[in-house]
């Protein structure tokens, strides 16, 4: 049973899912205050929240078994992602749950300005008042929308707008630049650019060092006289003192945001002004988004607890999305090579080395979380994940070294694991075959071919008659069935190396009995 708390309200939907699960026991703490909910956490497995809730390290402190984080939405800046990781909890968001609301408020929120449309409104149902010549707009066709950062929400926003006719330039150092020219829109180098050739400005970006305060008076100066900026994607990435002035002084002709940097925001100073359009953080609030955010955080979480998926974790070592079909076994193969050879190393890891060779080389970085959840489950058990693995390798001062090769050697792809111990070095490379048939192919200067999962006897010794058939013969009398026996002799070489897979785990005795074989050199029994 997995204690799930919620912290923030998702859509119904969402918490019925929860509820149909007899394995899960849902406490629904919405309504309970911030700082007694603190009270309520340290037995519970995993959390869902919305941005109301901030989960520092605090809040994780007091969480002693939490496991996973289930953040109902896009942005994850509530939540200490560094402390959760060192933790070794892991942290999902919902990206793309609310990408069609947030676009559609966003065309909301230009036409909006373009238009002074809830001035118009508010005049006319509030003051009776008819004045057409008032209330003379603009239109977005043939006016240049710069867009800071063509993620999911800029891109989908440029296509729109752009069948208003409307011409679209946008600055993003983070893409391909041929994701933007494929759909008609400039790309430009630098900032500066954007600004001094927008009619209309909007952001999406995510809030980070780097983007908190991106558009300050000195990006102001550099704009348009009577530009209009819009902002519907995170509070702070536009400095509002800086904008309260450009827009008393016509500078900026208006403004229209969903977002502030301090929330929630009752009075603010630019609300005073007349070309100020603000709506409460309702970016995601259609009742379509609500629904998908909810069940998927719902499903994702009960995915993690259960170790079957982790779509949309936002620190675990790659996106399942970003890494082509034929290359995602490779990490599996990873793992099971860093298992494989922790339980056949003698001695204490010192040091350790992840090569990849191909187009496999590209994501070294995620070879070698993998590698690492290998070579620590089986010393650390459960406690260990994809998260934690990097930590709690520094923790025992192993080094980690990485290479990586685009030229194959002897396959198209290729990894190899090699440690350091205090007593010996050892290495292990596998391939993936067709069909996702993963292999290890080289063990310690040895050729074979085995597959790395299941109990395996690990045999190295003396190149002599006689020694399979005492394997056989010893395994055969104590009822143990061969699953494969693989066999390997360096070239010239006075050693042989046997992988014996079988169906049970042999008994310490036999292992025993197998070890006193004349001419056995080495042997350890490992299940991957």
């Amino acid at each position: 049973m997995f204690k799930v708390i919620l912290c923030d309200r998702v859509a119904e939907e969402g918490i019925e899912l929860l509820k149909d699960n007899p394995e899960i026991k849902l406490e629904i703490m919405d309504t309970v205050s911030k700082s007694d909910l603190l009270n309520f956490v340290e037995d519970a497995d995993a959390m869902i929240t919305r941005s109301a809730t901030t989960i520092d390290k605090n809040f994780l402190s007091k969480a002693k078994k939490l496991k996973v984080i289930g953040r109902a939405g896009v942005g994850v800046d509530n939540i200490d992602i560094e402390e959760a990781s060192r933790r070794g909890i892991i942290v999902m968001n919902v990206p793309a749950g609310n990408t069609l609301a947030a676009v559609e408020l966003t065309m909301t929120h230009i036409l909006c300005a373009l238009r002074s449309l809830p001035n118009a409104c508010c005049e006319l149902k509030h003051n009776h008042i008819w004045n057409r010549k008032k209330w003379i707009g603009m239109e977005l066709s043939e006016k240049t929308l710069g867009i800071i950062g063509f993620g999911r929400i800029g891109s989908r926003v440029a296509t729109r707008c752009m069948s208003f006719g409307a011409k679209i330039v946008t600055y993003d150092p983070y893409i391909k630049k041929e994701k933007a020219t494929s759909l008609g829109c400039r790309i430009v180098d630098t900032l500066d650019e954007l600004l001094a050739i927008s009619d209309i400005i909007t952001i999406h970006t995510p809030k980070t060092e780097e983007t908190y305060n991106m558009i300050t008076s000195k990006q102001i100066e550099k704009m348009k006289d009577g530009v209009i900026l819009i902002n519907c994607a995170r509070g702070g990435l536009y400095n509002e003192n800086d904008l309260y002035d450009a827009l008393k002084n016509g500078k900026i002709k208006s403004l229209s945001i969903d977002v502030f940097d301090n929330e929630p925001v009752k009075n603010h100073k630019i609300f005073e002004l007349e070309n100020v359009f603000v709506t409460p953080h309702i970016g995601g609030s259609t009742r379509e988004s609500q629904i998908r955010v909810g069940v998927q955080v719902a499903q994702q979480v009960m995915d993690a607890l259960k170790g079957r998926d982790y779509a949309n974790a936002v620190n675990l070592p790659f996106v399942r999305g970003e890494i082509p079909d034929h290359l995602q076994p490779f990490f599996g193969l990873a793992e099971q090579i860093g298992s494989f050879i922790v339980q056949v190393a003698n001695g204490s890891i010192q040091r350790v080395q992840i090569e990849g060779r191909g187009e496999i080389s590209e994501f070294i970085e995620s070879l070698r979380v993998f590698s690492l959840v290998g070579l620590l489950k089986p010393v650390l058990g459960e406690d260990v994940n994809y998260v934690n693995a990097p930590y709690l390798t520094k923790e025992r001062g192993i080094v980690v070294e990485k290479e990586k090769e685009k030229k194959p050697l002897y396959f198209k792809n290729f990894v190899q694991l090699s440690v350091w111990t205090d007593k010996e070095n050892l290495s292990v490379g596998g391939t993936v075959f067709e069909e996702n048939r993963a292999r290890i192919v080289t063990i310690d200067g040895f050729s074979m071919e085995i597959e790395p999962s299941g109990i395996i006897i690990v045999i190295k010794n003396y190149d002599k008659p006689g020694v399979i058939g005492q394997i056989g013969t010893i395994l055969g009398e104590n009822n143990i069935n061969i699953a494969d026996f693989r066999l390997a002799r360096k070239r010239g070489g006075k050693e042989a190396l046997a992988l014996v897979k079988i169906d049970i785990p042999a008994p310490p005795s036999v292992v025993d009995k197998l070890s006193q074989i004349s001419g056995i050199l080495y042997i350890k029994q490992i299940k991957i």
